[in-house]
């Protein structure tokens, strides 16, 4: 059966519910025929199975009368413990262990930050990086998208002993700990010679190289209204001709795919206008705001605009978020090297890819 088959014959099984716990944090509880159950079970799979985390994320589509809601103009509607946004159907209710998230769209742009939200309450947060297990060792990548983060670990878990934790997502304990987020990776067409197995037989087309740009463009302007109807943002998922949806275990293998590890080396990645690659020390200070400020800034725009509301309404205040947030990765980060790495913005992807993976493999080595 081709894989094009499996993902038709998955859309169409009847929603039955799911349940996930993320590292032993939080646990997520999907109600049978909410329609985004679909994309939850795809972007959650490493999580998929009970949990008996005290702190949880319950997600429904029947929405919860409430009265009295106080209006903010036409943007959202909102008590001291609710929230509804008009525009996205979403509605957030606090509960005694975490936050109800109900709508008939689909919402994993609701459910990060809130268990972005639930995790800093655990002592950990959510990180915009890619991340490896290097022989025993965390290292941090965060970066801006498009650097080349999914190609850097390509490279890296090509070298024995290191193994995949994230390309995109993960998450960091105060203690210190990186702890993996195996989520589908998304390849696009520049990827085809970093994962020549992936791209090999029949395979959904994707679009050229030059035309990559405007796609992904187009995708982000109607990604505000597809996340309201779930079977349409499916379908988009996998069949944009944008990227290549794929398993982190169908590219490593599942013995190349490692949950946590202690950080040992944090490098922010940048791409920038010079013609030469330049690796500067920072502080823990600095990588901690760049580290909070590049995941906050990465989010999709309804999510953005979810914890806006939140802050806005007093229900999660924006100080008390970020700086309990800061808090959290500071003190994951003593006495880690720290640096920034600025990349010519005209080296390719493999080039970059090479660059940045020699520099990690020379400076944990040393």
């Amino acid at each position: 059966m081709s894989q094009s088959e499996k993902d038709v014959m998955k859309e169409s099984v009847p929603s039955t519910g799911a349940s996930f716990d993320v590292h032993g944090l939080v646990g997520i509880d999907v109600a049978p025929g909410t329609p985004g159950e679909s994309q939850l079970r795809d972007m959650l799979a490493p999580f998929l199975g009970g949990s008996s985390a005290p702190l949880r994320l319950h997600i429904s589509r029947e929405t919860t009368a409430v009265a009295n809601q106080s209006h903010a103009e036409d943007a959202y509607r909102f008590t001291a413990d609710s929230l509804y946004l008009p525009a996205d159907r979403v509605h957030i209710i606090e509960t005694r262990d975490g936050y109800a998230i109900q709508g008939s769209g689909e919402l994993l742009t609701a459910v990060i930050p809130l268990l972005d939200r639930l995790c800093i309450r655990e002592n950990a947060a959510m990180v915009h990086a890619a991340v490896v297990d290097y022989r025993g060792s965390g290292v941090l990548l965060p970066a801006w998208g498009g650097v080349g983060k999914t190609s850097t670990v390509a490279k890296l878990t090509a070298i024995p002993g290191v193994r995949f934790m994230a390309d995109d997502w993960a998450f960091l304990d105060a203690d210190g700990r990186l702890m993996g987020y195996a989520k589908p990776m998304f390849l696009k067409p520049h990827h085809r010679t970093i994962y020549p197995d992936v791209f090999s037989g029949a395979r959904k087309p994707l679009a050229p190289g030059w035309l990559t740009n405007s796609v992904a463009k187009l995708a982000t302007a109607v990604h505000p209204v597809i996340v309201r109807y779930p079977k349409t943002a499916a379908f988009t998922r996998r069949w944009s001709p944008e990227h290549r949806m794929v398993h982190p275990e169908e590219v490593f293998g599942t013995d190349r795919i490692s949950s946590g590890a202690l950080t040992r080396l944090a490098i922010f990645l940048e791409r920038y206008d010079g013609s030469d690659a330049r690796h500067e020390m920072r502080s823990p200070e600095w990588m901690t705001s760049r580290i909070v400020g590049n995941f906050h800034s990465e989010l999709p725009m309804v999510s953005r605009r979810l914890i806006e509301a939140l802050g806005a309404t007093g229900l999660v205040p924006l100080e008390e978020f970020f700086s309990q947030k800061a808090a959290v990765v500071r003190r994951a980060l003593d006495g880690v090297p720290c640096s920034l790495l600025r990349i010519p913005a005209s080296w390719s992807a493999d080039r970059t890819s090479d660059y940045v993976a020699n520099l990690i493999s020379s400076t944990l080595e040393e």
